[in-house]
């Protein structure tokens, strides 16, 4: 997302988020808060968790959000990660704490209020996630469910433009 955006007029912002969700939530809320005005100068992009934290925040703001396989009730998914872990994109060791999933249960978003605020990019083939449930989660949002592909939507360069140009307005 950041080399498309860097060919155009538009700024993409991806602050690096602590582990804690409340901590992840107030990182992004005062970047947001900061920044102009999150309904028409923002949309923002999540992906597993951080689609999570996309729709949480969308929700808050009243902001567009595009959600690439997005945890719908990550307190669920994650209570089995309880310990140490490594960082998914490197070797950094960080831990996942039991009250995490407590602040996680607090910004879950029941049912989302305006679905025209939102585009999903669901892989079938989401080895982590039930792309069922996020269908049936963002229901009226604009939604591309991609046949087969993987959690980390492998083949993601297909789908930039089209992620890009819904949050551009």
């Amino acid at each position: 997302m950041a080399a498309h955006f860097a060919t155009t007029e538009h700024r993409f912002i991806c602050p690096q988020l602590p582990a804690s969700p409340a901590a992840a939530i107030e990182l992004a809320s005062d970047f947001i808060e900061d920044r102009g005005d999150p309904q028409k100068d923002w949309a923002l992009i999540g992906s597993s968790l951080g689609g999570f934290y996309a729709a949480f925040l969308a929700e808050k703001y009243g902001s567009r959000a595009a959600l690439l396989n997005p945890a719908v009730f990550p307190a669920d998914d994650l209570a089995g990660y309880v310990g140490e872990l490594t960082m998914y994109h490197s070797n950094d060791p960080f831990e996942w704490k039991a009250n995490y999933l407590h602040e996680l249960e607090s910004l879950r978003v029941a049912q989302i209020t305006k679905p025209e605020r939102y585009f999903l990019l669901a892989a079938t083939g989401d080895e982590v996630l039930d792309w069922q449930m996020m269908r049936d989660h963002y229901a009226g949002a604009e939604q591309v469910i991609i046949q087969g592909s993987d959690h980390a939507i492998s083949e993601f360069e297909r789908y930039i433009t089209r992620v890009a140009a819904f949050c551009i307005v």
